[in-house]
């Protein structure tokens, strides 16, 4: 991954005077920890939010709950709603959501970690809507290691999207 991937998102934010914020489940703060690390982030970081119960997500970020419980909270369906959301909740220009799982869940029949970002717009940016999603496979990645490979993916889909 881009070492400088936070100041060079940052750069493009402040460029476009865009605002930016992040629900996050899988990540668990990674997005925003990455996004904060940066001097001067308050300049488009409006905040973010980490929930993992499905109803926290239904309530706060506006997640179809019926669909949400049908997946277990991990679908691209549940990673743009939690986008979507976060960018009506802070006001802001473009959301990012994650959900999956960072390690195995036997239970569910899942044998590799897996993740779904999404990075919703509010239409200052020529469009309305998802401007990047994609699913992560973690391999043999461990919890930590797949927390941030998906973090990093979400942010340089959105960099890339920015850079045209």
């Amino acid at each position: 991954m881009n070492p400088n991937l936070a100041a060079e998102l940052g750069q493009e934010l402040l460029k476009r005077q865009l605002f930016i914020a992040a629900a996050e489940s899988l990540t668990c703060g990674n997005i925003q920890a990455i996004i904060g690390s940066v001097s001067g982030s308050s300049n488009y970081f409006a905040g973010g939010v980490t929930a993992y119960r499905i109803e926290d997500k239904a309530r706060l970020l506006k997640v179809d709950e019926p669909h949400a419980r049908s997946v277990n909270a991990v679908s691209e369906r549940v990673a743009v709603e939690m986008a979507r959301g976060v960018c009506e909740l802070f006001d802001c220009d473009i959301g990012i959501g994650t959900t999956g799982y960072a390690e195995p869940a036997p239970a569910q029949g899942v044998a590799q970690p897996f993740a779904h970002y999404a990075v919703w717009s509010r239409g200052k940016l020529k469009k309305e809507g998802v401007i990047a999603a994609a699913v992560v496979e973690g391999g043999g990645a461990s919890r930590n290691a797949m927390q941030r490979l998906v973090a990093e993916h979400a942010l340089a889909g959105l960099l890339d999207y920015l850079r045209g």
